[in-house]
């Protein structure tokens, strides 16, 4: 087979079966792994996969840019949203992470709760500027402008003085296997700061970020209350999320 043969083999498997396992991929070519591995290697670079040990996941969607972001799947953010304000109770103090889903549950919380908000992301806290209950509180840092929110140092040591009853979580992949991801490392230790001070952590995941992966770890599942996502509760990862024992809440 040839190397554009072996290329095409591995995209339409990614897309059909959601992952790739080298070792079954090396036998069913008879091809060696190490061949398997360079292909992958190559499609990496070019952003079309994932790569993780002994093989490969479909890369997110929601690696790209924040204006770009906004654009993508914005019916799905918007029901993810809906469903996240649901859990918001009166009087309660909510974190709410940064990024295009979190910037729509801003949007959605009631204009007239009373609630306290706990953000590092300014576009969330410019949002909740005509929510006149809303107490809202914007932590500081360096500015990581893919998902428009402070990270670094000084914003994990703010995050460590503030608790709350609810946080909800953004993330760029949620994959049975790799777990729950995002592209940037400082970013992930910001998320993981965020969380450590709620009570409760629902991860808000619109449809094109389930089955996908980013490199760098958030959390692992046990450490979260749950999912809120509008992918289908039959499609396949959906059930592989569900059967390991995790909360998945269904938007819309």
């Amino acid at each position: 087979m040839l190397a554009a043969e072996r290329r095409d083999h591995l995209l339409a498997l990614l897309a059909r079966e959601g992952k790739i396992i080298a070792k079954e991929v090396a036998a069913d070519l008879g091809i060696s792994e190490d061949s398997v591995r360079r292909d992958l290697r190559d499609l990496a670079a070019e952003g079309l996969c994932h790569r993780v040990y002994g093989g490969a996941v479909p890369v997110s969607p929601a690696l790209a840019d924040y204006p770009t972001r906004m654009s993508v799947t914005p019916d799905g953010k918007r029901k993810v949203a809906e469903a996240a304000v649901a859990l918001v109770r009166p009087g309660g103090a909510l974190i709410l992470d940064g990024g295009t889903t979190a910037l729509a549950v801003a949007h959605r919380l009631p204009r007239e709760l009373d609630c306290t908000v706990i953000t590092h992301s300014p576009t969330v806290a410019t949002a909740l500027l005509e929510h006149p209950r809303a107490e809202v509180f914007l932590l500081g840092g360096r500015l990581f402008k893919h998902s428009a929110v402070a990270c670094g140092a000084a914003a994990v040591e703010a995050a460590q003085n503030v608790s709350a009853d609810l946080c909800l979580l953004g993330v760029t992949g949620v994959h049975p296997e790799a777990g729950l991801t995002t592209g940037d490392a400082e970013e992930a230790a910001m998320k993981r700061a965020l969380a450590a001070r709620a009570a409760e952590t629902y991860v808000l995941a619109s449809s094109e970020k389930i089955g996908t992966a980013s490199r760098f770890r958030v959390l692992p599942f046990e450490d979260i209350a749950g999912v809120i996502t509008d992918a289908d509760p039959r499609q396949a990862v959906v059930e592989q999320l569900t059967a390991r024992g995790l909360d998945v809440l269904t938007a819309g």
